[in-house]
């Protein structure tokens, strides 16, 4: 494959009241870009959380970014230790990041 990169995606699902601290950290570590998907559901160590149940309070955000190895290492360092203090997953894989002409990284 032509113009790609080998990089790490990261997945990371916790609540929408740690989303600042979050973005913070990931500032720290100089990711320069990341998606945040709100209002996400599924089961974890708190429960069900149900994006459509109008009585639930707490919301889920999922926030999912691709770095280059090095940068990857840093942000793992430094997230492990703040999802102990609040909660949440974190999944990271290998993938590919294709290149185009407007591409950053």
């Amino acid at each position: 494959m032509n113009n790609t990169i080998v990089m790490k995606r990261f997945e990371i699902v916790i609540g929408i009241e740690q989303l600042e601290q979050l973005m913070d950290l990931l500032d720290e570590c100089g990711v320069r870009g990341y998606t945040v998907i709100k209002n996400v559901g599924g089961l974890g160590s708190r429960g069900v959380r149900d994006p459509d149940d109008v009585l639930t309070e707490e919301e889920n955000v999922m926030v999912v970014l691709a770095c280059k190895e090095e940068q990857a290492q840093k942000v793992v360092n430094e997230l492990r230790p703040a999802l102990k203090g609040f909660g949440g997953m974190c999944l990271v894989s290998d993938c590919l990041w294709l290149e185009g002409p407007a591409a950053s990284y």
